[in-house]
């Protein structure tokens, strides 16, 4: 074969050879992804936003906008989306955890925003306030026991005795994430208990921990109950305690995440 001619058939191989990569990256950039923003916190994180006690964080790229808990004000709740350039008419579900009032506050004002949505709750929760979210114009799905609510999202189901509390599980290509409202029936029995419905790892575990006030002992017992379980990582906020977070930092080094208002979490689906 003449050499211009070998030239040129061989120059779309060199071309394939070299544009594969590339190819390859792109289609990793294109991959689903979990983002999780903090709407809500009484731990700060960013600046520009206004804390409160209670908790809310929103969930992105699971086909549905998921809001995990509402915060104890609507107002402010609303005003920090805002800020973060995020739109209230763009959640389609909304997971609450427990009844108090410093996750379930903004939930008026955010059904006023976007009617029509679905609310996850605890099916102990009291008639009066499931016909009350009804009534404002929400679609209202009861929750008893752990298992799928909708593609890559799970309840532990109810959990806890005096204080009854759900805690969502997400499965993402690392291992699952739990999110916790208060984890008043505790922590490690939250963890425990993901595990358990889905036979999987956990990767993250986040929200409040609800150890203020704790003794350093007792906290100590969870971290090593929690490392023995295997989980990954931690982003311990809300209800935890500035101690107890102090403890789980040094525990996990590295791979403590911060979770404060303001914080975004990124993983892969």
């Amino acid at each position: 074969m003449p050499r211009n001619l070998f030239g040129l058939w061989f120059l779309p191989f060199i071309m394939t050879m070299t544009l594969a990569p590339g190819a390859t990256a792109d289609a990793a950039a294109q991959k689903p992804s979990l983002r999780i923003t903090v709407l809500f916190n009484n731990v700060s994180h960013r600046s520009g936003l206004t804390s409160g006690w209670g908790f809310a964080c929103l969930l992105e790229g699971l086909g549905k906008t998921v809001l995990f808990d509402t915060g104890a004000d609507g107002g402010i709740l609303l005003d920090n989306m805002r800020r973060l350039n995020l739109d209230p008419k763009g959640i389609d579900v909304v997971f609450l955890s427990h009844i108090h009032g410093d996750h379930t506050g903004g939930l008026g004002a955010l059904i006023a925003k976007r009617s029509g949505m679905q609310v996850f709750l605890p099916a102990g929760f009291p008639a009066s306030f499931r016909q009350a979210v009804a009534d404002k114009g929400a679609q209202v799905s009861m929750v008893k026991m752990g298992g799928r609510l909708m593609d890559h999202v799970y309840s532990t189901g109810e959990l806890g005795n005096s204080i009854v509390e759900q805690a969502m599980i997400v499965e993402t290509e690392k291992g699952l994430v739990v999110i916790t409202g208060c984890a008043h029936p505790g922590i490690a029995r939250i963890a425990e208990a993901a595990i358990r419905l889905t036979g999987k790892k956990i990767h993250l575990l986040m929200g409040g921990f609800h150890l203020g006030g704790t003794s350093r002992s007792e906290i100590l017992a969870i971290i090593s109950r929690l490392k023995s379980l295997g989980v990954e990582k931690v982003a311990p906020s809300h209800c935890t305690g500035e101690a107890a977070i102090a403890l789980f930092r040094q525990a996990w080094g590295k791979d403590f995440m911060e979770s404060g208002l303001g914080a975004v979490i990124e993983l892969p689906l």
